[in-house]
């Protein structure tokens, strides 16, 4: 999911396939058209912003001292849970990755001194904001009383309760029915602080202003309207802090017809056309088919990213307002990421159907079974092709004018794929990809995930690292693509236990310790 997520509480229950802007779907009351400036929708921003001054008064009105910065440490919302009477072992001592966990590194790279306030669930906005973390910025990821939906999407789960084991209060293995960290969250939230808060609550209203007013990106994916409902219009945010980036995913954008709509990265790939270019052709009894993973949240999270980092980009060179509001939806972010598909309609005015493995624009450009397998081919110009007939010892296929150009083979790609079909099972996989890559033709297996993560090439490039988490032990998760050469960005955290940093953040945010200390017994935090 990732374009709606609902204010509180997410309603965990959609298929991991949902958008990841807001990817829960909405109760009724966050249905309503968008609350813009300007509009008829103002009046109700002004008594937003008179109730949010009322509760900042209610809640300043006993001052105390503020509680002394908190370490970094692995802390929980305390469990209401009474310990078993059965006899059980004695809880182990901290583990060496927990006090490893404990002593994290402080963020650094290009975007260091960047603080994020991470609204957003499931995975566009999670997507977005672990990349921002990746780069150095100081994500505080917000999280409503039962988390994430994503923290319940399992098998498989890690950091599972072990038998006979008992575990002090605040550790969620004391908690009943904790079956671990589902590894769908584990797969996007590293590198981020988190705290638990409860937005329908005066306090938890508070501490999203007092962190909004200190933060540099504030990264939300509730419904349209959503946010304004909980007392933070755009009016408010920007009066909180004028300097601020507010990115907002949203399903459909915050304009048109469906913009009350919730966002579902399943249904937006079949709506924007993505299914009708993805699977095999009605001649081979496919049918339109989605991509293997939730390729419309990512796309809409990495497009996130871009425009978050040009705002504050601009922002730094004083270019227009200090802050200001940047909308992205998932549908058109899927538009805009059919590219030379979309161009194939626009320029030529042909509906692109389904082809498979094939190619709309190159051949041969696509998958072939060999004697043992299936191999992938891709002659991507006419300089290769001789040395791929060559190659397959049909050098005489390189003259036949059916063949001669790319514009040739793409008309006659019928024929052509039966001719090199019956050349590609004689051989085996290995063999084919031997003698194509010995004549510089791109070729290559068709790995599962166990063989790309074995593969030698990922493992020179760092795409699997290690990090100490305070539950599972080590956590191995996928590395980070981009290698800075000057300022690298790195994994440091694991991701953050449900409310692990919420007394570190709400010290960072001048509560003191009697504020803190109601916030929990209110269920506020």
């Amino acid at each position: 999911m990732g374009a709606h997520a609902r204010p509180v509480p997410v309603n965990g229950t959609a298929g991991p396939d949902m958008p990841g802007a807001g990817d829960a779907p909405a109760s009724p009351e966050v249905r309503a058209a968008p609350e813009r400036t300007g509009t008829a929708a103002a009046p109700a921003a002004k008594r937003a912003a008179s109730n949010a001054t009322r509760e900042r008064r209610a809640v300043s009105a006993a001052p105390e001292q503020p509680a002394p910065p908190a370490t970094r440490h692995r802390r929980v919302a305390p469990s209401a849970t009474k310990r078993s009477s059965t006899p059980v072992s004695p809880a182990r001592s901290e583990s060496p990755a927990a006090a490893e966990r404990r002593e994290a590194p402080a963020p650094s790279g290009p975007l260091a001194g960047i603080r994020v306030c991470d609204l957003s669930t499931v995975l566009a906005g999670p997507y977005c904001t672990m990349l921002l973390a990746d780069l150095g910025a100081d994500v505080i990821k917000v999280e409503p009383p039962e988390g994430d939906g994503t923290r319940r999407w399992g098998p498989p789960w890690a950091g599972a309760p072990e038998p006979g084991v008992a575990y002090p209060p605040g550790d969620p293995r004391a908690e009943p029915g904790y079956r671990g960290e589902a590894a769908y969250y584990l797969s996007i939230n590293r590198n981020k602080r988190g705290i638990r808060l409860d937005l329908r609550t005066a306090d938890g209203r508070e501490v999203l202003r007092r962190l909004v007013a200190r933060s540099d990106v504030l990264v939300e994916n509730h419904r349209v309207g959503g946010l304004a409902r909980l007392g933070f219009p755009d009016e408010e945010l920007q009066r909180l802090n004028p300097a601020l980036v507010h990115l907002a995913i949203s399903g459909f954008g915050p304009e048109g017809p469906y913009a009350d709509r919730p966002g579902y990265d399943f249904i937006v790939q079949a709506m924007a056309g993505l299914m009708s270019i993805t699977g095999q052709p009605d001649e081979d009894r496919g049918e339109p088919t989605k991509v293997g993973v939730a390729i419309v949240d990512l796309a809409t999270g990495m497009l996130a990213a871009v425009a978050i980092l040009a705002a504050l980009l601009g922002r730094a060179r004083g270019a227009g307002a200090p802050g200001q509001r940047i909308d992205i939806s998932l549908f058109e972010s899927t538009i805009a990421w059919l590219a030379n598909q979309a161009g194939n309609y626009l320029v030529g005015g042909t509906v692109p159907g389904r082809l498979g493995n094939r190619h709309p624009n190159i051949t041969p450009y696509e998958t072939f079974r060999t004697a043992d397998g299936s191999i992938a081919v891709a002659v991507g110009s006419d300089r290769q092709w001789p040395r791929f007939c060559e190659a397959i010892g049909a050098p005489d296929l390189a003259g036949d004018p059916r063949f001669a150009s790319n514009g040739a083979r793409v008309e006659h790609r019928i024929a052509l794929r039966e001719l090199l079909s019956a050349r590609f099972v004689t051989r085996s996989s290995a063999d084919w990809i031997e003698r194509l890559l010995a004549a510089e033709v791109p070729s290559g297996p068709i790995n599962d995930l166990a063989a790309v993560f074995a593969d030698p090439q990922a493992e020179a490039r760092r795409m699997v690292e290690s990090v100490a988490h305070p539950t599972i032990g080590t956590l191995r998760t996928t590395g980070i693509p981009f290698k800075l050469a000057a300022t690298p960005a790195r994994v440091r955290t694991a991701p953050p236990l449900l409310g692990e940093h919420t007394d570190e953040v709400l010290a960072e945010l001048e509560f003191g310790r009697r504020a803190i200390r109601r916030m929990h017994d209110t269920g506020a935090v």
